[in-house]
C-alpha cells in the first residue's frame, strides 16, 4: 500500500510542477486599470446575460408546467 500512495501523490505532483514552471517561464500581461464606465459597462452585460439564460430558464419551465396542466385537464375530463 505505501508503494501505492507513493505512485498517487508522486503522479499528483508531476502536473503541478509542470504547470508552474511553465506558467513561470510565460510573461504576465501588464496591468490596465479600467476606468468607472468600463466596471459599469461590463457589470451591465454581465446581468443582461444572466437575465437572458434566466429567461430561457423560465421558457423551459414554463412549458413543463403547461404540460402538466395539460395532463390535470385530460385526467379531470375522464
Amino acid at each position: 500500500m505505501t508503494a501505492q500512495k507513493k505512485g498517487q501523490t508522486e503522479s499528483s505532483g508531476g502536473p503541478q510542477a509542470g504547470a508552474a514552471g511553465a506558467s513561470g517561464n510565460e510573461k504576465r500581461k501588464p496591468w490596465i486599470k479600467k476606468t468607472p464606465v468600463e466596471i459599469i459597462l461590463e457589470q451591465v452585460a454581465k446581468q443582461e446575460e444572466k437575465v437572458a439564460e434566466l429567461r430561457k430558464e423560465l421558457a423551459k419551465e414554463e412549458g413543463e408546467l403547461k404540460k402538466m396542466q395539460d395532463a390535470t385537464k385530460l385526467l379531470q375530463a375522464k
